[in-house]
């Protein structure tokens, strides 16, 4: 597997996240300062609504901005059947119904969902619950996650 192809990826996918939530940001700061939304009563909310959204989107651009930073200063490592798994491991797991698997363990942006030539990875931090799980582990380990109903899964490959 190409790493380099795997981060760039990320990467232009947090930086068009990034540009969407400073535009939604924007538009809702015009929103909260717009003549028409002053409150001429104490139950003219508006106002006030679309400034929250705007802080808690202007915060959430900027959590993918440092994201963006800690992806750009990432080092890639190479891993063997025999290695454990560390940041930037791509690991291929199996469920105990045969189901295939593949995360990333990234720095930052847990849980972001990507298409990998027909093929969905989601990158995982380490302080994810299978991030924590799967931290030194090897190929052939079995891995127990309880988020509701308990999951066993395989370690089939790392790279």
């Amino acid at each position: 597997m190409n790493k380099e192809a795997l981060c760039d990826q990320i990467m232009a996918r947090l930086k068009a996240d990034h540009a969407l939530l400073l535009q939604a940001a924007k538009t809702a700061h015009a929103a909260a300062t717009h003549d028409e939304n002053i409150p001429d009563n104490k139950y003219a909310t508006l106002g006030l609504e679309a400034s929250y959204l705007a802080q808690g989107q202007a915060n959430r651009a900027q959590e993918i901005l440092q994201a963006i930073q800690v992806f750009q200063q990432l080092t890639l490592r190479t891993f063997s059947a025999q290695s454990v798994i560390r940041l930037t491991a791509v690991v291929q797991l199996e469920d105990d119904e045969g189901r295939i698997r593949l995360v990333f363990l990234g720095p930052a942006a847990g849980g972001l969902l990507l298409d990998l030539d027909g093929v969905e990875l989601m990158i995982i931090t380490p302080a994810s619950p299978l991030g924590r799980e799967l931290i030194g582990k090897q190929c052939g380990d079995v891995i127990e996650l309880n988020s509701g109903t308990a999951r066993e899964y395989e370690i089939i490959s790392i790279c």
